[in-house]
């Protein structure tokens, strides 16, 4: 285990100064700290323990927040550092497949106006102390609450500066008064159009074996559609493979990962990938099957069963992941604003600052920024 403490320098201010940083270089080490902390899906024991063994390719750096006065640890912050362009950036332990970022936070931590400038000047002070040589701290998709309390890193930015956002829907206790509110897509219909073909069935994997065998599926299906439509596609190489495997192998049984599917004797249709964590189900990924299947509306309706399945289990609160495909507001979901900052660590790191700023500003003026985009050959996301 790599362990460091950074001593913070004499002209901190006095309330930074009760702001103790550590940094741990392995994340076996440090998931024990905050182990009943606040955190979202993303910062779940299998979620980050799945994620820092599979991609090997960057240096863990986890900061370790607490009281300096009596020892107690506020928040822990799951990032890694690595070098892009001949920057050392630090960022949190993401690289794309996390729908948003956040401290884990400690359950009675007192997260005023103060204490955030503390722990962020102490946080931004001991990055700037460590040997490393670091250049930017780029925090991006961060949630503007953890578990209820303020996300004390949001106050670095501007909420609502992040290109992403997440899409929530909420629902009640009637799912009937939920089917009636998208009525326009025609579940109903599309469940009876499928349930047709032999052998059809709506399935949850049971068991990590079964799950395996349909995220094999859902990489074919998922790397199809993106060729159809030209995009690159990464999912399925060795790296993210493994990641999303071992999510499943670690919260299958414990009801963290799920795999749903729909199935019939012609094979299977359509999959989707979720996390739940409290009361929140989160999709990560859908695939279908293809055009064959269109009359059925095969995405939507594995997504639509699953939701079903999970409200009949208690659940009322559905992530549809970030970005803002339409069938999301079909789905009903309303927009969560995310978060995202950038700090110079150096002076090497202020250009790089400069742009994401200018970057998050233009987000507020979407006209302006999608102009912006199409003179820089890039289409608006």
């Amino acid at each position: 285990m790599t362990f460091l403490s950074v001593d913070q320098p004499d002209d901190f201010a006095s309330s930074a100064s009760a702001i103790a940083v550590d940094f741990l270089r392995d994340w076996r080490h440090a998931a024990s700290r905050l182990s009943a902390g606040h955190r979202t899906a993303f910062q779940h024991a299998n979620w980050l323990g799945a994620w820092y063994e599979s991609f090997h390719d960057v240096g863990p750096l986890i900061a370790v927040i607490s009281d300096a006065a009596i020892g107690k640890d506020i928040a822990v912050v799951p990032m890694i550092s690595h070098v892009r362009r001949g920057i050392r950036i630090v960022e949190f332990a993401d690289l794309g497949v996390s729908d948003n970022n956040a401290p884990i936070l400690a359950l009675d931590a007192s997260l005023d106006a103060g204490t955030a400038d503390a722990i962020n000047t102490a946080l931004i002070g001991a990055l700037r102390a460590l040997p490393d040589r670091l250049d930017l701290l780029r925090l991006k998709k961060m949630r503007a609450e953890v578990g209820g309390k303020p996300n004390p890193l949001v106050s670095l930015g501007r909420i609502g500066s992040s290109s992403l956002n997440g899409n929530l829907v909420l629902m009640g206790d009637d799912y009937g008064g939920y089917q009636a509110a998208i009525k326009r897509l025609q579940m109903p219909r599309c469940w009876r159009v499928f349930s047709r073909l032999a052998g059809a069935r709506f399935e949850i994997a049971a068991d990590v074996g079964r799950a395996h065998e349909l995220l094999d599926v859902m990489d074919l299906q998922q790397q199809a559609r993106m060729q159809k439509l030209g995009s690159r596609f990464v999912l399925n190489d060795e790296t993210h493979a493994r990641f999303y495997r071992e999510v499943v192998r670690r919260g299958l049984a414990g009801g963290y990962a799920m795999v749903s599917a729909l199935v019939c004797e012609e094979g299977i249709v359509a999959t989707a990938l979720g996390v739940k964590h409290g009361a929140t189900y989160v999709l990560l990924r859908i695939s279908h099957g293809g055009d064959q299947w269109s009359s059925c509306s095969p995405g939507l309706l594995v997504t639509e069963r699953t939701l079903a399945a999970l409200h009949a289990q208690g659940l009322r609160r559905f992530d549809l992941s970030i970005g803002n495909q339409d069938y999301k507001r079909r789905l009903g979901a309303e927009r969560v604003p995310l978060t995202d900052v950038s700090v110079a660590l150096s002076w090497r790191g202020l250009p790089f600052a400069w742009r994401d700023h200018a970057a998050q500003g233009l987000r507020r003026y979407p006209k302006l920024a999608s102009l912006a985009a199409r003179a820089m050959g890039k289409g608006a996301r």
